[in-house]
């Protein structure tokens, strides 16, 4: 999957139909640009394709009265909504892939309902479970014998210790979850803003730079 093609859709449809420069903007206030690859080219050229894919509908606005280009809205389309929802649920249910991937879809996860997000973090959980088994049980080195894999036998530890820790925060999301954090779909109206309100920003000095 794609992050970068998650977190332009999730971007447009938070906002119902939203031109480039307000999804690089909002982007960059999350500090995507900093842990994913939704850098400016990025963005602009996921946008361009997946309204050729028919995953969004391009709208052109007519410029201001102070001049300058039309600007390009755009709104996802059927097809879209569909695409968005299938790579946010495989964000937050497939244990093996990138950081950014899991990221993008952890920001988006209140577009699912409660119960949804929560089943699919449990699916999460069972597969990095199921993994650590795995590789603790065929792969991982005796700890009484180290020395039998030298060096190589640090990764698989890495392998270990990082399932580990992601199922251990992953069951913390799930609590949290199920004890009623956050407005999910169907809760009721929530802001589009991405922090809440009276938070800082932690990009916003590095973004000026930008």
């Amino acid at each position: 999957m794609s992050a970068i093609r998650l977190l332009v859709l999730g971007a447009v449809r938070q906002h119902g139909r939203a031109h480039g420069y307000q999804v690089r903007n909002d982007l960059e206030y999350w500090g995507a640009h900093e842990w994913s690859n939704a850098k400016p080219g990025s963005i602009y050229h996921a946008l361009k394709q997946m309204a050729k894919q028919g995953l969004l509908l391009a709208h052109d606005v007519a410029p201001s009265t102070a001049g300058g280009p039309p600007r390009t809205e755009y709104e996802l389309t059927e097809a879209g909504e569909r695409e968005y929802l299938a790579l946010l649920r495989e964000a937050l249910v497939r244990p093996g892939q990138k950081l950014d991937e899991l990221t993008a879809g952890v920001g988006f996860i209140v577009d699912l309902p409660r119960a949804e997000a929560i089943a699919l973090l449990k699916q999460r959980v069972a597969a990095l479970d199921a993994w650590q088994a795995e590789v603790t049980q065929e792969w991982a080195p005796p700890s009484d014998t180290p020395e039998e894999w030298g060096h190589i036998g640090e990764i698989m530890k890495l392998w270990v210790h990082s399932t580990r820790s992601g199922a251990e925060w992953t069951r913390g999301l799930i609590q949290r979850l199920e004890d009623g954090a956050y407005v999910m779909a169907g809760e009721g109206e929530r802001s589009v803003d991405v922090l809440p309100d009276g938070a800082e920003n932690p990009y916003a000095d590095r973004k000026k730079g930008h």
